[in-house]
């Protein structure tokens, strides 16, 4: 099971506030810990809000809102993928995650789809087929 693990965003993240050595120390070693444990699948921070876009959708339109999203509630900061075997596990494993904000924070756990949860409505199985072809051939190409 994959699951994606969000790191809220705080008012610092927000403003582009960068971790100091001890905290970027800490945080290396539980990557470390979550590679060699074969958990990680990908990890990344992410730039505030500022720096980015969101394309909104109304039927065949598209328009484009720059960041910050300031009336947004709840941004991500940054995330992890992990594979394990349950949610329990990938509970366990962001409770040994160090603190990753100067502040009081908060990380969301969501499962990820995989092919199988949409047997129901793929009877065939061409569009799974077609989705485990498309993966093989993006993970080829990032190696």
């Amino acid at each position: 099971m994959r699951f994606m693990i969000l790191v809220k965003a705080t008012k610092d993240s927000e403003a582009g506030v960068m971790p100091d050595e001890k905290l970027l120390t800490a945080m290396m070693k539980y990557n470390e810990e979550l590679v060699k444990a074969g958990v990680l699948v990908a990890g990344e921070g992410l730039h505030p809000s500022s720096k980015g876009a969101r394309v909104k959708f109304s039927g065949d339109k598209r328009s484009v809102v720059d960041g910050p999203f300031a009336e947004t509630k709840e941004l991500v900061a940054g995330f992890w993928i992990f594979q394990v075997k349950s949610k329990e596990e990938a509970i366990e494993w962001v409770k040994r995650c160090p603190n990753p904000m100067y502040e009081e924070s908060e990380i969301e756990i969501r499962q990820v789809f995989e092919a199988a949860d949409f047997a129901e409505s793929d009877p065939t199985g061409e569009i799974r087929k077609k989705e485990e072809e498309l993966r093989a051939m993006s993970e080829s190409r990032n190696r």
